[in-house]
């Protein structure tokens, strides 16, 4: 009940339901017949049922007795007035019937122990009841119908949604079905299109920049060799290999954005094994807490670079860093660091391009900024995502979720 087209159709089947409901018993209510009408007409039936009884004397059916049954006084005393009140007062008996006590019996006598039976019918609430619930039933076919009519604009929608790319795009719909479907299509359609134009100029933007910035660079570099004193010119250096390197970072970003490259079945955790074994041959403190053997699909050399840059932030931003490898239906990598963490306001920032915090900027620790960017990339392109937070005990906990790769290892 908790889906929109749902919620349309019990609105429209409550709504006609309740609107015929009230129609039913405003129509009953100005038309029914008045109480005293109602008594006399039987009453006037009575008397000509019992006066045809007397006139055949012959007549088969007749009982010698009146019926059997719980006496109705009140009913039985409301009748004999109105047979008295219309000139022929008729000593008759109004019963319950034992099997059904909703059906009275009026006794007529027709003679000397000569009794004709009269059954009386039920109140005519369970007809109504079942009026209504026929109703309903039509009704709510009916609701249903339109509500799924009425919903698919938004169903279409919501698939819209759940099917956006990792690069953020749209696949194009189909234009066909009801005006409003189509109308709705095309919305989205020109949506996406936009949405791609602005992302695929934005990309060009940055590689253009990036790549038009070597050229400056190196001439800098060329010059800075000649900047006379030696710490003079290690400072010019190293801001020039700074820029050198955000101009880099920020073609690596794009260069994952827009590049797709074929995914393969990995090992996961031999390939961050050989990650971390590599890392310490470079003298970054990061080690293998615990793995186990688990596949995922994800081209090696993205993947290889996005894992490397999580544990590089973990060995230098968080002092030391554990990586550990779990498996089943999900493949998680964890990397936990001993540093001090990151304020938790800042925490939804942390993907952000060339984002730094306060605690980094004091460190003198080289870097553009663009590396948990262009992981997140990446890792979201082979279908899982990462997230980070603070542990328990202190230092980020970086973690990273794939999809894990079920079938024959060998496909």
């Amino acid at each position: 009940m908790r889906t929109l087209r749902a919620k349309f159709a019990l609105l429209l089947v409550a709504s006609i339901v309740a609107v015929v409901a009230l129609i039913t018993l405003a129509v009953i209510y100005v038309f029914a017949t008045p109480k005293d009408l109602e008594v006399d007409l039987l009453a006037k039936q009575f008397i000509t049922m019992e006066r045809l009884a007397r006139q055949g004397p012959d007549v088969k059916g007749l009982s010698s007795a009146p019926a059997a049954g719980a006496l109705d006084g009140e009913q039985t005393e409301l009748l004999r007035a109105a047979t008295e009140r219309l000139g022929t007062r008729i000593e008759l008996l109004v019963t319950h019937r034992a099997d059904d006590f909703r059906i009275r019996t009026v006794s007529l006598p027709a003679g000397q122990d000569r009794w004709v039976f009269v059954d009386i019918d039920p109140p005519s609430d369970p007809e109504v009841l079942v009026w209504l619930a026929l109703m309903s039933l039509g009704v709510g076919s009916v609701a249903v119908k339109a509500a799924n009519r009425m919903s698919r604009p938004l169903a279409l929608l919501e698939s819209a949604v759940e099917a956006v790319n990792a690069d953020g795009t749209l696949p194009a719909l189909t234009e066909q079905g009801p005006a409003e479907v189509r109308a709705t299509a095309a919305a989205i359609n020109a949506l996406s299109a936009r949405l791609k134009q602005a992302i695929e100029s934005r990309m060009r933007l940055v590689a253009a920049a990036g790549h038009d910035l070597r050229t400056p660079l190196t001439r800098m570099r060329l010059r800075a060799e000649f900047v006379p004193g030696d710490e003079e010119r290690a400072l010019w250096l190293k801001d020039i290999d700074e820029l050198q390197l955000i101009a880099h970072s920020a073609i690596q970003l794009v260069h994952e954005e827009t590049t797709k490259t074929p995914a393969e079945t990995l090992r996961l955790d031999e390939l961050v094994g050989s990650i971390v074994a590599e890392l310490r041959e470079q003298n970054f403190d990061i080690e293998m807490a615990g793995a186990c053997e688990v596949y995922v699909k994800a081209s090696r050399l993205t993947l290889s670079r996005a894992l490397r840059n999580l544990c590089i932030n973990a060995a230098t931003h968080g002092v030391r860093g554990k990586v550990t490898v779990t498996g089943g239906a999900t493949a998680r990598i964890t990397i936990a660091d001993q540093g001090p963490g990151i304020a938790p306001d800042m925490l939804d920032q942390v993907f952000e391009p060339f984002f730094r915090a306060d605690r980094t900027r004091s460190q003198n620790i080289p870097g553009a900024g663009l590396g948990l960017t262009i992981s997140r990339e990446i890792i979201r392109k082979a279908g899982g995502d990462i997230t980070i937070a603070n542990g328990p005990a202190g230092g980020l906990v970086q973690t990273v979720e794939l999809p894990a790769f079920t079938t024959s290892r060998h496909d």
